[in-house]
């Protein structure tokens, strides 16, 4: 899950460290695939492959795992699935824009699934297009807050690589540039001797909603409930959570 909120970004990885680990597991093992089979299976010539292997391996994939993927995914090895990958459109609680990103092996279960998920939290599915206009794809490198890491450092490295902003969460900052920058952008940011989480092509809303706490809970239930679901690889949502708001659904836990 990324692109709707740092809040909720933080919230998910909290709650993923148990029930969700296999969940996510396979989610980065399909990226792994995928990539290694659109680019092919070396990292050093494959920017997207190197990105979805740090990925995996900062969420503790284990090794074995990450080189069976590769090797199904470029052919060297049989067992790789035919992914496809398909688009959602739909509206969640107060008119929060959804896009759902499948990656699937059976069209026909990821739509009934994803269709369930959304009307069974208050949400619709919506035409294709009515929703998409307002996403546009962005590079997009999480970096964790630490010690010498604050907004200006950052900037001060990335900047003259093509980044466009630096966005300031509770415990990470978000580095959004273009998506043919990202290479550009986090080589940056490792030459000045700062880490990153992660460092990927995602969805971000032009404009955004912001939500109060009932709506932020609901918009939350129905992301829970879409990343359930094996089908799902990414959401991306138009909400907007205030500080005040983030702080007040902090007493839920």
């Amino acid at each position: 899950m990324s692109g709707h909120s740092k809040w909720a970004t933080t919230k998910h990885k909290k709650a993923v460290i148990d029930a969700k680990r296999g969940k996510l597991f396979a989610r980065l093992i399909k990226n792994i695939e995928v990539a290694a089979r659109t680019g092919g299976g070396d990292p050093a010539g494959n920017p997207t492959l190197y990105d979805a292997i740090q990925k995996a391996k900062k969420n503790s994939v284990p090794a074995d795992n990450i080189t069976r993927a590769v090797k199904r995914g470029s052919g060297e090895e049989a067992g790789g699935a035919d992914w496809q990958t398909i688009m959602y459109e739909g509206y969640g609680p107060a008119g929060v824009a959804f896009l759902v990103e499948c990656l699937t092996d059976n069209r026909n279960r990821a739509a009934s699934d994803v269709r369930v998920a959304f009307t069974r939290t208050g949400g619709s599915l919506a035409d294709p297009g009515s929703v998409a206009y307002n996403f546009s794809r962005k590079g997009v490198i999480e970096v964790a807050a630490a010690d010498g890491v604050d907004e200006d450092s950052i900037l001060l490295a990335v900047l003259d690589a093509g980044a466009e902003e630096v966005v300031e969460g509770p415990e990470s900052f978000e580095i959004i540039c273009e998506p043919t920058d990202l290479v550009a952008v986090r080589t940056a940011l490792t030459d000045a001797g700062m880490d990153y989480e992660s460092a990927e092509s995602q969805f971000v809303a032009a404009t955004k909603v912001e939500v109060d706490v009932e709506g932020a809970r609901r918009v939350m239930r129905l992301i829970d409930a879409l990343e359930d679901l094996d089908d799902v690889q990414n959401v991306y949502t138009s909400v907007e959570v205030s500080a005040e708001v983030a702080a007040a659904l902090d007493q839920d836990d």
